[in-house]
């Protein structure tokens, strides 16, 4: 399993449109099949950088969901609304995988 972050830079006034895509989300990730951690907006300190966190299983299966997402309808609504909308101004993507599982509790040297 691999964990996909993307690390967002939006306008500090487009907050709440900002939040609008993120909530939406919520339906199209999964059914094109990532496991979605959640999105993360502005709070304290920052308020421009917000994070978006899905899993998947592995390179190619982030490459056939993105073919999904590009075709699910909501999908389209979605990236359309960010580019109508503007709110984004810069978009990063790192692909990590969890190095701590499992937790058992142990410390070992």
């Amino acid at each position: 399993m691999i964990t996909c972050f993307i690390r967002y830079q939006i306008d500090p006034f487009k907050k709440e449109q900002f939040a609008t895509y993120a909530r939406n989300w919520g339906q199209a990730i999964p059914r094109c099949g990532a496991d979605l951690v959640g999105y993360f907006g502005p709070h304290e300190g920052s308020a421009t950088t917000a994070y978006g966190v899905y899993s998947v299983e592995s390179l190619a299966a982030y490459e056939a969901y993105r073919a999904r997402l590009a075709v699910d309808p909501l999908g389209r609504e979605y990236y359309a609304m960010a580019a109508r909308e503007r709110f984004i101004l810069k978009e990063d993507r790192i692909f990590l995988k969890n190095m701590s599982l499992p937790h058992t509790g142990l410390v070992t040297p």
